[in-house]
């Protein structure tokens, strides 16, 4: 053999060992620059639920102040279809790594604002209409953090293994929950007034730092293959969101009653939160620490549910675990409203297993619905509307809660029908797990 002869035989060698580790590449980008994004949009929630009612509305009474601190939370949600469909247009025109890129930048830099952020003693009125702006600017960014990672992650992986390394994009939101509630356990146990003139702050401005790391690990990931073919092809959809719509408007409204499973998670995350501290006086660090806890259980669940969906579908791990949620919910919150540290970290640890189930799946069960060329739009747009549901969940939950130590059970009635109604819309979906990567989307006679 020449030596022109074995170098090449090592440069192709080299090659598909390359090849062979991009699909774990993929996933750990993904994972990693969706868990430091998501760390930012979760503060949010937390210092909303804590904080915001005393320091950007302390101008109204309390009760006023905490419903418009979880409506500014819920706003966050109404920019989410908006920017699904500016950069789902844009992932699916000019590729989903640019997109990424973009999005990393837009959230860093509004989270960090909002650490900055003078209070409404300092500038009054002004202070929560910037806070809101900012928010809208966090929930644009999100519309195209998850569609797009769940893109590159899916269009990097084998056949065989499409919902195990896609689901690392959820993993990472899920660690980006963990993160963000562990900055602010110690945070939250500061003294009051240390608390509210500059100690909530920190979380908010190490976004700056959370910013530098995602960008770093998220810049050097090539574009997918199946982009990358479609694009050398010139199949690239002009205007993708017409497509879109033209052809795959069922399931483009599948996913939005699917993505109403996620009511659960800012039901959990949000409104719990600050229900279960304001109402039974549980301690703030103890529902923060089951919290961690839940996801941490979680955080390893995942996997395993995505590894159990590579073999026998997604539709039936989907299904299960949004049906569970919805019997769950209500001994979830009879033991977080007793007051027992332990029976809360049960409640946490049973709820977050289930649910771990259904976030685990629908990222490639989600994208499967659609060809490359429309993909990266019919996620974000689909879910992005759906998650309309659970932005507001918080705000509708405290509008519905009683009084007294069982009026939780019209907030678990509402959350439990999003969940039967998203396990409605799974059953009408194809089964995917079997159908090759590049059959994905294409209509059946």
């Amino acid at each position: 053999m020449s030596l022109t002869s074995t170098a090449s035989l090592h440069a192709s060698s080299g090659a598909d060992v390359s090849q062979a580790k991009l699909p774990k590449r993929a996933a750990l980008v993904s994972f990693v620059g969706s868990m430091l994004e998501y760390y930012d949009f979760f503060i949010y929630g937390t210092a909303a639920a804590l904080i915001f009612p005393k320091v950007f509305f302390a101008n109204v009474d309390p009760s006023t102040g905490t419903l418009l601190a979880l409506l500014s939370f819920g706003i966050g949600y109404i920019a989410r279809p908006v920017g699904a469909v500016i950069l789902g247009h844009f992932g699916d025109r000019i590729g989903r790594k640019t997109v990424l890129l973009f999005t990393l930048v837009i959230m860093g830099a509004s989270t960090l604002a909002i650490g900055l952020l003078p209070d409404a003693k300092t500038i009054g009125n002004a202070a929560p209409i910037i806070l809101t702006l900012l928010r809208l600017l966090q929930g644009l960014s999100a519309a195209g953090e998850q569609s797009g990672a769940n893109s590159l992650t899916l269009e990097h992986s084998a056949n065989s293994n499409r919902a195990f390394f896609t689901s690392w994009t959820l993993s990472g939101t899920q660690a980006g929950a963990i993160l963000a509630t562990l900055v602010f356990i110690p945070v939250s146990s500061m003294p009051e007034d240390q608390l509210l003139s500059w100690g909530w702050r920190i979380p908010f401005l190490l976004s700056a730092l959370v910013l530098l790391v995602a960008y770093l690990v998220r810049r050097t990931m090539p574009e997918t293959p199946v982009f990358e073919d479609i694009k050398d092809k010139a199949q690239v959809a002009r205007f993708p969101v017409i497509a879109l719509l033209r052809d795959y408007w069922p399931d483009v409204l599948r996913v939005i009653v699917c993505a109403l499973i996620a009511t659960v998670s800012t039901m959990t995350a949000v409104f719990t939160l600050g229900y279960a501290t304001s109402k039974f006086g549980v301690a703030r660090p103890t529902m923060l620490w089951a919290g961690v806890l839940g996801n941490v259980v979680a955080l390893f669940a995942q996997p395993l549910w995505a590894l159990l969906a590579d073999r026998i579908g997604r539709k039936p791990v989907f299904i299960g675990g949004v049906l569970g949620c919805a019997v769950l919910l209500f001994p979830y919150f009879m033991l977080v409203t007793s007051g027992s540290t332990p029976a809360i970290f049960a409640a946490a640890i049973g709820l977050y297993i289930i649910y771990s189930a259904p976030n685990a799946i629908w990222p490639s069960f989600y994208a499967e619905m659609f060809e490359a060329r429309v993909r990266y739009s019919g996620t974000a747009i689909g879910t992005q509307l759906g998650f309309l549901a659970a932005g507001f969940t918080p705000l509708v939950s405290a509008s519905l809660v009683g009084e007294g130590p069982h009026g939780w059970i019209p907030v678990a009635i509402f959350v439990g029908g999003c969940c039967v109604a998203s396990a409605l819309a799974a059953m009408t979906a194809r089964e995917t797990h079997k159908v090759d990567i590049a059959d994905l989307g294409k209509r059946r006679a």
